[in-house]
């Protein structure tokens, strides 16, 4: 029992290409591990969105034709609250980018593979 869980090296076991396992990625500065951590929300967002979309538009389209007003209204308000954070989503992406055209500084850059 002296082999726990946390002592596993995950790093090698996945890799990136062959011969090179996650573990040799180092993150000298913040600002590499911001940039993979942003490049990743905005992908799961971006997931998230498209799901909430599939499943408040399906949902709408099958409440719509029963008929029932409340469940209509609920699925519009999902879609529109959708949008809505699409929109946040959209936005903050060219926020950033109007930050790094104007500083200089790569925020979104993605890391090259040691």
């Amino acid at each position: 029992m002296n082999n726990l869980l946390a002592q596993v090296q995950f790093g090698d076991a996945f890799q990136v290409k062959p011969g090179v396992g996650m573990s040799n990625w180092i993150y000298t500065e913040p600002g590499k591990l911001v940039s993979v951590l942003l490049n990743n929300a905005y992908m799961v967002a971006g997931l998230i969105i498209l799901f909430l979309f599939l499943f408040g538009g399906i949902s709408f389209i099958i409440n719509s034709g029963q008929g029932n007003p409340k469940k209509s209204a609920q699925n519009a308000k999902m879609l529109s609250s959708t949008l809505i954070g699409f929109l946040i989503i959209f936005a903050s992406y060219w926020i950033i980018q109007i930050i790094e055209a104007i500083t200089g500084l790569k925020i979104l850059d993605p890391l090259p593979i040691p």
